[in-house]
């Protein structure tokens, strides 16, 4: 006799993901796992006494979404400090500053995070002289959302001018605006890093955001942060409704090799994940590493964060001991930089090395992507600034239409994965822009879109076998959409999550 489901989902249009054209209308969960899949009627058979059953009445049902690319405290710090993306000025900005400041213990810091110039009639950064206004004595930071920049005031410099490097604070005159970038960027994080019981409460914080998002797994990018204990201790305390794929930072990597971690180690819900490491900047910033000048420039070419000689080390030596190996690259020049390291370890295609962003890649590039199977993990949703008269116009010129062709990743057979770099977390938006592109060559259908947030990303993470599609023997992660995005094409960041289930349990109901 058939031991009955822990739950079944019916009257839904179950698209599986696996098959463009299959569905189904019901299907059912057993420890975790999917075990049915078929009409109402054929899962019912399998409901018993204890069963859960969830009536879709008639929503459409979707594999969870994957987020290939996160900063998780960061997400939780847009609940808990001034989230500054939806600010339409600088003036705004500082107002929202200003009412964190009012929240805050006297002489704490007062954060905020997100702000995107590039959306604002005044397309100008924060300064010093625009903090001075929220306080002169405790220390304030706006950071940008791109993370790349981040705007402090005087206090901040009292603190940690020594720590930055002179050639990432941006001067007037001879002295510093306020605005500081990459590796001045480093100490301020330093910083403010949270201790275990604040990273916890952010984490939690984020953890229901990403649920009510369809969210189920994340990777998520750390550095010298508590998230890794929070995370282990959620889950061994059955606490953790997210799958979390940690990507550890490359300054991390002895520590890794001295534990003996390796890539895919850990349980169902916490896994060692990648190395990471940024190669080069930001369009936003201009310190995306080009092989040509900036269009708003007359010479300049981004910065390397890491250089060729270094990216070849550090792929090398993590590859040697068992990681798969990340690398932020957005610039041309980053991007072949980084292939030529791959290129060089014995086996780039079973390592599943990646690139995070990808987004200015020559079609010699994308070819070498499909060639030695290198995953090309990007985030549809900075098609956002792609449109004339955007950032991308501003910094790239003609070669606007140039950036983020993700097509030309599936027409040349690369592994394309999605996230959403946290800016914000909502794959739902990140679908809805790679189907309504800035130009026809970056634009994907949406089965496509969708497939990359979810079946892609999970081929990112070694994860194919269990998790990305709604078939027999996977994991039963899955989410509920309120209305079907192939019937919404235009409007699909306007459609809501009605619920979210992790390994079968019911995470966020939303109806």
């Amino acid at each position: 006799m058939t031991d009955p489901a822990d739950l079944v989902v019916t009257n839904a249009e179950v698209h599986t993901l696996a098959d463009p054209d299959e569905t189904y209308e019901a299907f059912a969960v057993r420890d975790g796992r999917i075990v049915r899949l078929g009409t109402t009627y054929d899962v019912e058979f399998l409901a018993g006494a204890e069963t859960e059953t969830f009536d879709a009445e008639g929503r459409v049902v979707l594999p969870g979404f994957i987020d290939a690319h996160t900063h998780l405290l960061n997400s939780g710090r847009y609940l808990v400090h001034a989230d500054l993306s939806v600010a339409d000025s600088p003036e705004e900005a500082v107002e929202l500053l200003r009412a964190r400041a009012a929240e805050v213990e006297e002489g704490e810091w007062v954060l905020g995070f997100g702000y995107d110039e590039s959306t604002w009639a005044e397309s100008r950064y924060l300064t010093a002289e625009d903090l001075a206004s929220v306080s002169e004595s405790a220390p304030v930071v706006a950071f940008r959302e791109d993370m790349h920049v981040a705007s402090v005031n005087d206090a901040v410099f009292d603190r940690l001018r020594e720590e930055m490097p002179d050639d990432d604070v941006h001067t007037e005159d001879g002295e510093p605006t306020g605005v500081v970038v990459e590796e001045a960027v480093d100490p301020v994080y330093e910083a403010i890093e949270p201790g275990v019981e604040e990273a916890e409460e952010l984490v939690r914080a984020a953890q229901r955001n990403a649920n009510e998002r369809g969210v189920t797994m994340i990777h998520d990018m750390v550095r010298q942060s508590k998230a890794p204990e929070v995370y282990r201790d959620l889950d061994m305390a059955g606490d953790l409704s997210l799958r979390v794929r940690i990507n550890y930072w490359a300054d991390h990597l002895d520590s890794l090799v001295d534990a003996g971690l390796r890539t895919n180690h850990g349980s169902e819900f916490v896994q060692t994940g990648a190395v990471k490491s940024y190669t080069d900047g930001t369009f936003g910033g201009r310190t995306a590493k080009l092989h040509d000048p900036y269009a708003d420039t007359e010479e300049e070419t981004g910065t390397w964060v890491l250089d060729p000689d270094d990216i070849d080390g550090l792929v090398a030596r993590a590859d040697a001991h068992g990681f798969q190996v990340t690398l932020h690259a957005i610039g041309d020049a980053a991007i072949d930089a980084v292939l030529d390291a791959y290129a060089d370890t014995d086996a780039p295609g079973e390592s599943r090395h990646r690139i995070e962003h990808c987004e200015l890649a020559s079609d010699e590039a994308i070819d070498r992507f499909a060639e030695m199977d290198v995953v090309a993990s990007m985030q549809p949703n900075f098609h956002k600034w792609g449109f004339e008269g955007g950032l991308y116009d501003a910094r790239l010129g003609d070669r606007r239409t140039d950036a983020n062709r993700l097509p030309e990743y599936l027409d040349a057979g690369a592994p394309l994965a999605f996230g959403s770099d946290c800016m914000p977390l909502d794959p739902l938006l990140g679908v809805h822009y790679a189907v309504n592109a800035p130009s026809e060559g970056q634009l994907l259908g949406v089965t496509e879109a969708l497939r990359a947030y979810t079946a892609g990303a999970a081929y990112a993470g070694f994860d194919e076998d269990r998790l990305g599609t709604l078939e027999v023997g996977k994991c039963g992660d899955f989410v509920v959409l309120e209305e079907s995005p192939w019937d919404r094409p235009d409007a699909i960041r306007d459609i809501d999550v009605a619920a979210t289930a992790v390994d079968g349990d019911v995470v966020y109901d939303g109806r």
